[in-house]
């Protein structure tokens, strides 16, 4: 009983963050609608909220990224692909400062090779890392970001970039799976 009324304390609070923090920046919920895990639509009926886009978008937002209009996609393609929806973002954050470091219109806020890489777009981009990063490095047993890491960045210190921004993103996420 007492384990019971805890999570229903704890997540009236989460609430109460969301919507705080939705009015502070101008971002209303309705705006954010979720039908299943990865489609999303803004006419409100019948549809569930998903405090994820907005806690992303407001921490993009905070930061200033060119990324902020994608919360969605970031959050939608994590589902899609079974990862944890902070994951890229933070990898993001690690490799150009949330996308504001990037060749001109590369779109690769990812370091990949290097920067010279070049995407279509900020969607194409987020698509193409979150697939990529789901078969060649989770399909292939590498599960945890500090194995992830021995293998997509030089730096020894990425892993723990990638925790800390992750952890910046959203402290308590309700669940995730990486």
């Amino acid at each position: 009983m007492v384990i019971k009324f805890t999570k229903i304390i704890s997540i009236a609070i989460i609430w109460v963050i969301v919507y705080l923090s939705c009015t502070s920046h101008n971002t209303y919920a309705y705006e954010y609608m979720v039908t299943s895990s990865a489609s999303f639509k803004k006419d409100g009926s019948e549809y569930s909220f998903d405090p994820r886009i907005v806690i992303l978008k407001n921490f993009l937002t905070s930061h200033n990224s060119p990324l902020s209009d994608h919360a969605v996609d970031f959050v939608s393609i994590a589902d899609t692909y079974g990862l944890d929806w902070r994951f890229v973002p933070a990898i993001t954050g690690v490799e150009s400062t949330f996308g504001k470091r990037i060749p001109y219109n590369s779109y690769n806020a990812y370091g990949w090779n290097s920067g010279d890489y070049y995407f279509d777009s900020w969607e194409h981009s987020i698509e193409h890392v979150s697939k990529f990063l789901k078969e060649n490095y989770i399909d292939d047993g590498l599960t945890s970001i500090d194995q992830i890491a021995r293998r997509y960045a030089a730096s020894p210190d990425w892993a723990w970039k990638v925790k800390y921004f992750q952890e910046k993103i959203d402290p308590l996420p309700l669940e995730f799976t990486l």
